[in-house]
């Protein structure tokens, strides 16, 4: 069986694959572990100075895995309290920085977006669907995209749930850079290694600052996101279907573009 999520040292960057193709990395129960795992044992070892986290082709993260949300209901949500993988990259003490080699939606936006910085594939496309499928955010969306593209464009992409291209989300703040495809991955490590080249402690140290001040502005955003999200009552009858509807619909406005 290939392993879930892919770990390759480069020297002191670490880089973290999400591997399941077949369901564009789509987070069941397992892949939540996996990645939680991967990105907890990198943070605690201290040969690590930086992290990349990407996808296999063609998509980084397709986000909640909606099939398997509908078949084990709150229970697959629970998952993440104890294995929260979302949250995991903002609480990491270690830089990481998101390579966006493909489709980012959702709870995969979510995790890219508790990076450092992310670079993104020309091929990357991003979209937060939540409200399209009928259920709210609770890893961060609303706490931590104004802060990259400001709060109107934020509120915009959560409530229409339209699909933004690369070239777009550099325009708009989302991504530092676009790059070929095939330069994805050197160009994130190529980032890595520099941060890597700094003292780990004066690395700590500024990643610590932009954390602290962001704090005053997310802590309150994410407190509220968990608060309503988890007590709403959901009805997880047809999201199968009202998944597939929707990823139809964003590859008819891929194409439209």
């Amino acid at each position: 069986m290939t392993d879930l999520v892919v770990v390759d040292d480069r020297g002191p960057v670490r880089v973290v694959t999400l591997n399941r193709p077949e369901a564009r990395n789509a987070l069941s129960r397992a892949l939540i572990r996996a990645i939680f795992d991967a990105l907890t044992e990198a943070d605690a070892d201290e040969s690590v100075r930086a992290v990349v986290i990407t996808g296999t082709d063609p998509a980084f993260c397709a986000g909640v895995d909606l099939k398997e949300a509908q078949r084990n209901g709150t229970a697959y949500f629970e998952e993440f309290r104890s294995h929260d993988c979302i949250a995991a990259p903002a609480r990491m003490r270690t830089p990481i920085i998101g390579a966006i080699n493909g489709a980012t939606f959702t709870g995969g936006l979510e995790m890219a977006l508790g990076c450092d910085f992310l670079i993104a594939s020309e091929r990357a496309v991003f979209a937060d669907t939540h409200a399209r499928v009928g259920i709210l955010p609770g890893g961060g969306m609303t706490a931590r995209l104004p802060q990259v593209v400001g709060h109107a464009m934020a509120r915009r992409l959560s409530m229409t749930g339209e699909v933004v291209d690369a070239a777009r989300a550099e325009r708009i703040g989302l991504v530092t850079e676009v790059v070929a495809h095939d330069r994805l991955l050197d160009r994130a490590v190529e980032l890595a290694t520099a941060i890597a080249e700094v003292p780990g402690p004066v690395m700590r140290g500024l990643k610590e600052i932009y954390t602290a001040g962001a704090a005053a502005v997310i802590d309150p955003a994410l407190a509220a996101e968990q608060r309503i999200a988890f007590a709403q009552e959901r009805d997880f009858a047809g999201l199968g279907e009202l998944f597939a509807a929707v990823s139809e619909r964003n590859k008819r406005q891929i194409s439209d573009e």
